[in-house]
C-alpha cells in the first residue's frame, strides 16, 4: 500500500538547512555573508543623510540601496518558499523584521524620505546570536524579561506615582512663576516638572523666584531618590527568578518554591518537598 505523504524536494532541504541552520558549513557562510550585506546596508544609508556625500555620491548609494534591497527580496521571498512551516515563519520575530526590512524602500516611490526607515535593517543583525553559539547571552536575556513581566504592576503603580507627581508640580510652578517667567500654560510647566525629576535638565526654562528655585531644588533631589525605585523592584524580581531556575524544589503542602538546594523539608510548613 503506498504512502499519500510527499517528501519536500531535495533542493528545497538543501537551501532549507543552508538558509536556518548555521551548524554547517554553507549555513555559517551564508549568515556570515548576510551579516556583511546587512551592515554595508545600513552604511548606504546613514551616508545618504549626509548632506555632502549625498551630493557627491547620491546617485550611487540610491543604486545601492536598491541593489540591497533586491538581495534582501529575493533572501525573503526563498526564505518562504523553502522553510517547513511558512506560516510560523512569516509571523515570528525574525520573519517581521526580514519583511520590514525591505519595506521602506518600496514604500519611498510613493512616501517621499520613507527610505530612511531601512535603519530597521540593522535588527536583522540579532542573527549574530545565531551564529556565535551566543545562546547563554539569551538564557540572561529571559531572565530579565520574566522579571519585567512579573514587575510590571509594581512599575505601573510607581510610574502612576511619577505621573502625578508632575503634574502637581508642574501646575505649582505654573501658579508660582507665571507666563512672565516662561511658565505660559500648566503643560509647559509639567514638561519642566519631567525634565527637571529625570535630571535631564535642558535649561530652557528656569524658575526665577525664590519659591520656584526651592520648589526646583525639592523636585531634583526626588529625582535622584526615584531613580533608585524601578532599579531596585527589577533587580529583586531578576534574583527572585534566578533563584526559582536554579532550585526546583517545591513544598508538596503549601507549595512553596524557593528553597535551599541540600533542602528536604519546607522551611516555611515543614512539608516533605518534591521535584517540579
Amino acid at each position: 500500500m503506498s504512502s499519500n505523504k510527499t517528501s519536500s524536494p531535495a533542493w528545497k532541504d538543501k537551501w532549507y538547512t543552508i538558509i536556518f541552520k548555521s551548524d554547517t558549513p554553507a549555513g555559517k557562510n551564508f549568515d556570515i555573508i548576510l551579516l556583511i550585506l546587512i551592515i554595508l546596508s545600513v552604511l548606504v544609508v546613514m551616508l545618504d543623510s549626509v548632506r555632502w556625500v549625498n551630493d557627491a555620491i547620491g546617485e550611487w548609494l540610491q543604486a545601492g540601496e536598491w541593489i540591497f534591497t533586491i538581495i534582501f527580496t529575493l533572501e525573503y521571498i526563498v526564505r518562504i518558499i523553502v522553510s517547513r512551516k511558512r506560516e510560523k515563519y512569516i509571523f515570528t520575530f525574525y520573519g517581521i523584521i526580514d519583511l520590514l526590512s525591505v519595506l521602506p524602500s518600496y514604500m519611498s516611490l510613493l512616501l517621499t524620505g520613507s527610505h530612511y526607515l531601512i535603519i530597521i535593517r540593522i535588527l536583522r543583525i540579532l542573527r549574530v546570536f545565531r551564529i556565535l553559539k551566543l545562546t547563554r547571552f539569551m538564557k540572561a536575556s529571559e531572565v530579565l524579561m520574566v522579571s519585567l513581566r512579573q514587575s510590571k504592576y509594581k512599575i505601573i503603580v510607581f510610574l502612576e506615582v511619577v505621573i502625578a507627581t508632575v503634574i502637581i508640580m508642574g501646575s505649582l510652578m505654573y501658579l508660582i512663576e507665571g507666563p512672565e517667567n516662561g511658565f505660559t500654560s500648566i503643560p509647559r510647566g509639567i514638561y519642566w516638572a519631567i525634565v527637571t525629576l529625570t535630571t535631564v535638565g535642558f535649561g530652557d526654562i528656569t524658575p526665577s523666584t525664590v519659591a520656584g528655585q526651592f520648589l526646583a531644588s525639592l523636585i531634583m533631589i526626588l529625582g535622584y531618590s526615584i531613580i533608585a525605585v524601578p532599579t531596585g523592584i527589577i533587580s529583586a524580581e531578576m534574583i527572585r527568578t534566578d533563584q526559582k531556575k536554579k532550585n526546583n524544589k517545591v513544598c508538596s503542602v503549601c507549595h512553596k518554591e524557593v528553597h535551599d538546594d541540600d533542602a528536604v523539608f519546607c522551611k516555611y510548613c515543614g512539608g516533605k518537598l518534591k521535584e517540579r
